[in-house]
């Protein structure tokens, strides 16, 4: 400011140097055009502007313009005040810039990655009534909005928040026009959708949803509409990243893969425990614990009466949301946890008590029939899940905690018959751990075993050929008898009996030569030859052993 008043006043004073030293003239002339020069100078030294590359220079003019008209903020025709223009970076001339307008320095906008910018305009033509954000701007003309002039002229932009944001990058915009909040952008993980409801309407062809309305034993009411209506948008977002106005639009993520809901604990099981004695006896003891409810179920197990007796069953439902089915359950419920508490939780409690607790019905059928409830309960689960968008995917019945006493005497049977088993097995282990030491045994013995064999072999084979040779000699005896009383009746009996001493004589004296001895006297005769043989035998012992036989046979 000093500088421009500095180079006014000595514009001024060489004028007046002209006139005032009149009578040198040269030496005037001089002293005007060097105050001429550095009034010029300093009047050129306030006409520019110099904006950084990272800067954008705003105006506020201050000097011989209008007022604005009232309720005006930016001047866009050059009035007093914030201007529309801005300053680009670089060097900017205009005359007397300096001292007709503040300026002002500010950083370029610079909106990072996963994020975006959330604008808000100081100035403009006023929303609509029921209106809270501004019209969106077509991405044609996204550059036009972003031009402060072009906005609160011909653009006729709004004043008030912004429906159009800025994505990532960098941007030179007037700060005093608009206001920049910086927005996490929206990510939609992988396995899940986002639902998106419109708080504005971008087109003229929209539903009356107020007139939706639900049918008995049909879906849920969901009053869904298309894209760009007011609403639940019928068209969910796939997995990935948006940049969506927090203000223009209220994000639902639904998960689409498989949940599994849960619904144990919360009870206090019995049980008869068996012992067996080392006498065999079966004994029984009763013993409890607490089933508490694990932190990620969807709630503690189903009380089931039956028989006058309460049984705790422990379910497990798998549920998923289809894409397509995503928009209903926001618009019907609001959220897949809603949906839990609201819809599947109550409506699996009351179906599982009554087909468990149906006349008829036993508490063994939770052990002996549970695959048939099991089907039951998921065909009329499945129908109040596709009423709220969901798809039951599988129905799992746990153990239930069936009262002891009524599997006590099962137990003691099934104990019993293993126990019969394990006896009979040890059983055979003690027959099999014999037979095995057995063969051990023989194997050892196996010399003694062949010895013994072959002994065995050989008195059978002696036995045998001592029958046979008395045979022989049995048939033999029977044959020379029956030669013997043949030759009796032919001979005589006083004859064979001497030919048979004789035979006996002359066999005794082929096995014993020493018995024959030849006698002292000689005899000869006339005779025949058989004399002097029958004398020699006479005087021979042979002789006298076959009279002494002879005459034993005769008595």
């Amino acid at each position: 400011m000093v500088i421009t008043i500095l180079s006014i006043a000595a514009i001024i004073a060489a004028f007046s140097i002209s006139k005032v030293f009149a009578s040198n003239k040269q030496k005037n002339m001089a002293v005007r055009g060097a105050l001429l020069i550095l009034g010029i100078l300093g009047l050129l030294s306030r006409s520019f502007v110099t904006v950084d590359s990272n800067e954008v220079g705003h105006l506020k003019r201050i000097y011989f313009a209008p007022d604005l008209p009232p309720g005006q903020i930016i001047a866009a025709n050059g009035e007093k005040g914030p201007q529309a223009e801005i300053i680009g970076p670089g060097f900017n001339f205009r005359p007397l810039v300096r001292i007709l307008y503040d300026i002002e320095y500010s950083n370029v906008i610079n909106i990072p990655e996963g994020q975006y910018g959330l604008l808000t305009a100081n100035d403009g033509v006023p929303l609509r009534s029921g209106q809270f954000l501004a019209d969106p701007w077509p991405d044609d003309k996204f550059k036009d909005m972003l031009n402060a002039e072009h906005f609160l002229t011909e653009g006729k932009g709004q004043k008030g928040p912004q429906s159009t944001v800025l994505r990532p990058g960098r941007y030179r915009i007037n700060r005093y026009l608009f206001n920049v909040e910086t927005k996490p952008a929206l990510d939609v993980p992988t396995g899940h959708v986002a639902v998106i409801r419109s708080n504005i309407q971008t087109t003229e062809d929209c539903p009356d949803v107020l007139s939706t309305t639900g049918v008995s034993g049909a879906k849920v009411a969901t009053p869904t509409v298309p894209k760009g209506c007011i609403g639940v948008v019928n068209e969910p977002k796939p997995p990935g990243r948006y940049y969506l106005n927090e203000k223009a639009y209220v994000v639902t993520i639904i998960p689409t893969r498989l949940q599994t809901w849960v619904y144990k604990g919360g009870y206090n099981q019995r049980t008869i425990n068996l012992r067996v004695g080392d006498d065999g006896t079966i004994s029984q003891e009763e013993s409890s614990k607490e089933v508490h409810v694990p932190k990620n179920a969807a709630d503690k197990a189903i009380n089931v009466r039956v028989e006058g007796w309460t049984v705790p069953v422990d379910m497990r439902v798998v549920v998923q949301v289809h894409p397509k089915d995503a928009p209903q359950v926001v618009a019907s419920i609001g959220d897949l946890q809603r949906v839990e508490d609201n819809i599947i939780t109550p409506a699996i409690r009351d179906i599982l008590r009554t087909i468990g607790g149906a006349p008829g019905r036993r508490v063994l059928d939770f052990v002996e029939n549970r695959d048939k409830i099991v089907e039951l309960v998921e065909q009329a689960i499945a129908v109040e899940g596709e009423k709220a968008g969901v798809t039951i995917q599988e129905v799992r019945m746990g153990e239930p905690a069936i009262p002891p006493e009524l599997l006590v005497a099962t137990l003691r049977e099934q104990l019993a018959a293993q126990l019969k088993t394990t006896y009979q097995k040890e059983r055979d282990a003690q027959k099999e751990r014999i037979k095995v030491e057995r063969e051990r045994a023989t194997a050892n013995q196996q010399t003694k075993l062949v010895e013994a064999e072959i002994a065995e072999k050989a008195a059978v084979h002696h036995k045998n050929q001592l029958r046979l040779e008395g045979e022989g000699q049995k048939l033999k005896l029977i044959e020379i008898a029956k030669g013997q009383q043949a030759q009796a009746k032919v001979l005589g009996q006083e004859r064979a009996m001497q030919l048979q001493a004789l035979e006996k004589t002359l066999d005794a004296a082929i096995k014993n030569p020493s018995i024959v001895k030849v006698p002292h006297i000689l005899v000869s005769g006339g005779g025949t030859s058989l004399e002097g043989a029958a004398a020699i035998l006479g005087a021979s012992n042979l002789v006298k052993s076959t009279q002494g036989i002879k005459s034993q046979s005769k008595k």
